[in-house]
């Protein structure tokens, strides 16, 4: 029988089972496992005291001991263990005032958020399963632990962590707990950015995210988030996504924002900033009509591929298929500045009397463009020929 876990992660748990703790595997690579797909992040939960696991190993680092996690490093290898715990009141929907520790995995398996993931395995392959959750994994379905509206008091990211569920799993949320998410859907806006970011990159990835995004609509969830699309063109029907970049893009296209509003409302980083202007600037060349080389220059195959997505979307335009863009691509004589056959230092080489300034950045823009109109081979001595019986005369 396949055994679950890494070798690493087994010896963990084996360790703390030898010293009198219990110790199961928790979460979602037990939600992953009985459903067929392999596992990423192990975690183990355990009833002995972050003091008490870090005693049993020789190498750890304290993630946080006030919360009960101690990231034990078993031959190189970096595993998650966590007290069993249960937590007192949240005052801001965002983090526990208090964490109990307990000896009871069933209390630490209450205080998680969907039925699927409160679920635990022992060492031998026995699965734990106090709430119904491999039922619901059965049945695709998201159900709250116990009383949804307490889930989600707890922690409002909770609610958005379903809808990513919902697009990753392709489940369905159970009525009460989606009634309960349009009841509270307000206190997301307590929420740190970074947090629902995080929740959307991986909502952009799912097979089911126009359904996901339906929801975070009929919810109400949308109307509490950083920035979110409410213009003519429903942002679901801009899904699915080739990754979180196109979905970030699509974001701002089916809102009509600026890359730079999106980018400040979600903290997206320089290059998820660079990805939005490029294909706002794809857009806007589709808008006049197609394409040229130019156009093309500069573009990466997954830009072209988004724009041309959302210009289905939004213009009704047919989208030019993935291999028309990968032939216009392979064309071009050059795909950036970098494929130049000279340098900044060939120029200044070309004219010694001559002290470096902007006219070799200007020369170097020259030959840029003179290679990429098929006006130029790009050939080290051609473009030395080129620049000096063509372009040094027209200076």
């Amino acid at each position: 029988m396949h055994m679950f876990g890494t070798a690493n992660s087994r010896a963990v748990a084996e360790r703390l089972e030898r010293a009198g703790f219990e110790a199961v595997f928790v979460g979602g690579a037990v939600r992953d496992h009985l459903l067929g797909k392999e596992p990423k992040d192990i975690d183990i939960a355990t009833a002995a005291m972050p003091e008490q696991v870090k005693a049993l190993f020789p190498a750890t680092v304290d993630l946080g001991t006030d919360h009960g996690t101690v990231l034990v490093i078993e031959q190189g290898e970096p595993v998650e263990v966590t007290t069993f715990r249960t937590e007192g009141t949240y005052s801001d929907n965002r983090r526990p005032d208090d964490v109990q520790f307990v000896t009871s995995l069933d209390e630490d398996l209450k205080r998680r958020d969907f039925t699927i993931n409160a679920l635990a395995m022992t060492l031998d392959g026995g699965i734990i399963d106090p709430f119904g959750g491999r039922s619901d994994l059965a049945s695709g379905i998201i159900r709250a632990v116990g009383e949804p509206a307490v889930r989600f008091g707890e922690d409002a990211l909770r609610m958005v962590r379903a809808v990513r569920f919902v697009s990753v799993l392709g489940f369905s949320v159970e009525s009460a707990t989606q009634e309960a998410i349009r009841r509270l859907s307000g206190t997301v806006r307590n929420l740190s950015v970074e947090r629902i970011k995080a929740e959307f990159d991986k909502l952009f990835t799912g097979a089911s995210a126009g359904q996901a995004l339906g929801l975070i609509e009929d919810t109400g969830l949308s109307e509490s988030m950083p920035l979110y699309p409410a213009g003519t063109v429903p942002f679901p029907a801009c899904a699915p996504f080739r990754n979180a970049l196109d979905g970030w893009a699509s974001l701002m296209a089916a809102g009509g924002f600026e890359p730079s509003a999106v980018a400040n409302a979600y903290k997206l980083s320089n290059k998820e900033r660079a990805y939005l202007r490029a294909v706002q600037a794809l857009l806007k060349t589709r808008r006049r009509g197609g394409y040229t080389a130019a156009d093309y220059y500069g573009r990466s195959l997954d830009e072209l591929l988004t724009a041309e997505k959302l210009a289905a979307v939004l213009l009704g335009d047919k989208p030019a298929a993935e291999q028309t863009i990968r032939d216009a691509l392979g064309s071009l004589p050059i795909r950036s500045k970098q494929d130049l056959a000279v340098r900044g230092g060939d120029i200044i080489g070309w004219e010694r009397s001559r002290r470096p300034g902007q006219w070799v950045g200007a020369v170097l823009d020259a030959v840029e463009q003179a290679v990429l109109h098929g006006e130029l081979l790009n050939d080290a001595n051609a473009i030395k020929g080129w620049y000096e019986h063509e372009y040094k005369h027209e200076e």
